[in-house]
């Protein structure tokens, strides 16, 4: 079990590894809050299949005992740059709305970093450019994590200057983080 380091967070909170018995937790919290067409069952169940791989660690945030949210870690992620580098992702980082500005993400990440220092000593990210992913840019920015110097890209594709594209999950910017 994974531990939480944040001593200002709401309590009890448990954060641990994915097991098989979260995935209808998980769909059913986000299908409560509308989201079941954008969280399917079957996401959940490749995440847990990737982590029995060891290709992708989910730390899932609990609080007295009910689903709160979730980050995965992607060892060898699909975006070019990182993969290469050697550099892990975090990816899908989802704190349920009711959760949120509890601090329940900032142990999220401080667990991610903390289990990622032990394979590399930097961390990647990428994060949407709509303004629903704006909390996320700030939380990142606070954390220290920088642009990762390529500019945006679309698909994992960085874009060319001039280059025309649709404002949706894909467009994204990657940020690095040197942990200590």
């Amino acid at each position: 079990m994974v531990t939480v380091n944040s001593t200002d967070i709401v309590q009890p909170m448990q954060i641990r590894k994915l097991n098989s018995g979260d995935i209808p937790r998980i769909t059913d919290a986000f299908a409560a809050i509308g989201w079941a067409g954008h969280k399917p069952r079957s996401q959940y169940q490749r995440y847990y299949d990737e982590q029995c791989e060891g290709a992708r660690q989910v730390l899932v945030a609990l609080v007295e005992n009910q689903f709160a949210g979730y980050l995965t870690i992607v060892w060898e992620p699909d975006y070019l740059p990182f993969r290469n580098a050697d550099i892990p992702e975090v990816q899908d980082f989802n704190v349920l709305p009711d959760f949120r500005r509890k601090k329940i993400g900032t142990a999220l990440m401080d667990d991610a970093e903390e289990l990622i220092a032990t394979r590399s000593g930097t961390v990647g990210i990428g994060v949407g450019m709509y303004p629903d992913y704006g909390n996320a840019q700030r939380l990142y920015v606070k954390r220290g994590y920088i642009p990762d110097g390529r500019g945006l890209t679309y698909a994992g594709k960085v874009l060319e200057p001039m280059a025309t594209v649709t404002n949706d999950d894909s467009l994204v910017l990657y940020f690095t983080k040197v942990l200590k």
